[in-house]
């Protein structure tokens, strides 16, 4: 697997006991990731309204905190120290186009709206009392 070059250069083997966090990390995301893509499906057109629903409530980035969960959880499934790293790399990459890029176009484009939600939501950590609407 290419994804686990690095796994023997270094010294570390990930325990067996970490493969049912794994499992469970994966499917999580993946619900996460789909349920966000398909609320997102259904928008055919541009919206011009800020509007936040579903797991929006919670999370600003729900589908790309979906997306680094499973990658994680991968890298606990197979034992994996590079795509651990991988993933960590990810999540980088992720939040560096969130904040320098995907926000400040929110902000331009919803304006007052989009503030007060990025008050009221964190990006990464979700807020298990949901934003009001």
């Amino acid at each position: 697997m290419h994804l686990r070059v690095l796994d023997r250069a270094f010294a570390v083997r990930l325990p067996e006991w970490l493969k049912p966090a794994g499992i469970v990390l994966l499917f999580l995301g993946g619900i996460i990731v789909l349920v966000c893509g398909g609320m997102l499906s259904t928008f055919r057109i541009v919206p011009t309204e800020f509007v936040v629903i579903g797991p929006f409530r919670y999370v600003r980035n729900p589908m790309s905190l979906g997306a680094i969960t499973m990658m994680f959880g991968l890298g606990l499934l197979c034992r994996s120290i590079s795509i651990l790293l991988l993933s960590a790399l990810l999540f980088l990459g992720m939040h560096m186009f969130v904040v320098f890029v995907e926000e400040p176009g929110l902000e331009k484009r919803f304006g007052a709206n989009y503030l007060r939600y990025k008050q009221s939501v964190n990006r990464w950590l979700p807020k298990f009392q949901p934003a009001s609407k």
